[in-house]
């Protein structure tokens, strides 16, 4: 069995991060490995807290798991600090040859910041060159791209800007804007817009299932273009399967 790693916060709902990274990659028939970067408190509908760990202890963390593990793929969430940020970069840019997706993970889906200020200006220039695909929502496009994303054709030329800035091609998730939910992939020249009806649930960490859930089928032979496609098709199978978390809000569950 091929292994995926997870570089996230810990969600002490299941609902995002290292815990749902872990059941998306089981489904797709992948052992998964963890390593967490940040603890936080919060349920499916907001966050109350973050505490982000030390970047020495996400370094072991990788390390034991190095050790042990062979990774065919991986894939970074929350990293909460810039500390933590540079070590991240560092384990990307030791597995050169494997499929590696970035989910920047900004802001909660409540509006609270998950990463400090003075990372999200180094971001791109931190990952430069060290992955596969990166897959921002249009929140953190537009901090990413700095223009302000509004339309599907913004869209198209903040992922050209993110590709250049970051040499990754960049998957811009379009669930906020009206009508069919529209995404956006920017892979060298090519532009490839996926349209898809919208699902009218609340889903807690449909970013983070959608960059799971992409890199599984990379790590299993798809090319980008289609592991972006697959896994597009996926998260809306899992919306339409979710289950309520309370309030307004739902879950993935599983087996999908």
């Amino acid at each position: 069995m091929k292994n995926l790693l997870s570089i996230a916060g810990y969600d002490p709902s299941g609902g995002a991060g290292v815990s749902l990274d872990l059941r998306v990659f089981e489904s797709l028939g992948f052992r998964g490995g963890g390593v967490l970067t940040s603890v936080t408190a919060q349920n499916a509908l907001r966050l109350a807290a973050a505490f982000h760990l030390p970047a020495g202890l996400v370094r072991k963390q990788y390390q034991a798991l190095d050790r042990e593990m062979r990774f065919a793929g991986i894939k970074v969430g929350m990293v909460g600090s810039l500390e933590n940020l540079a070590e991240v970069a560092r384990i990307l840019a030791a597995h050169p040859t494997i499929p590696r997706v970035i989910d920047p993970v900004l802001r909660s889906s409540s509006g609270a910041p998950l990463l400090e200020r003075k990372a999200v200006t180094k971001f791109l220039e931190l990952v430069k060159g060290k992955a596969t695909l990166i897959t921002p929502n249009l929140c953190e496009t537009s901090a990413l791209s700095r223009l302000r994303v509004k339309s599907v054709e913004d869209m198209k030329e903040a992922a050209r800007r993110i590709q250049e800035s970051s040499r990754i091609p960049c998957l811009v998730k379009g669930g906020r804007l009206k009508g069919d939910v529209v995404d956006v992939l920017c892979h060298g020249a090519k532009l490839k817009v996926f349209r898809h009806s919208r699902v009218s649930q609340s889903v807690h960490g449909t970013g983070c299932f959608l960059s799971a859930a992409i890199l599984g089928w990379l790590a299993g032979g798809c090319g980008l273009e289609e592991a972006c496609r697959r896994g597009i098709a996926m998260t809306a199978r899992g919306i339409r399967k979710s289950v309520p978390a309370g309030g307004r809000r739902a879950v993935f569950s599983f087996p999908l």
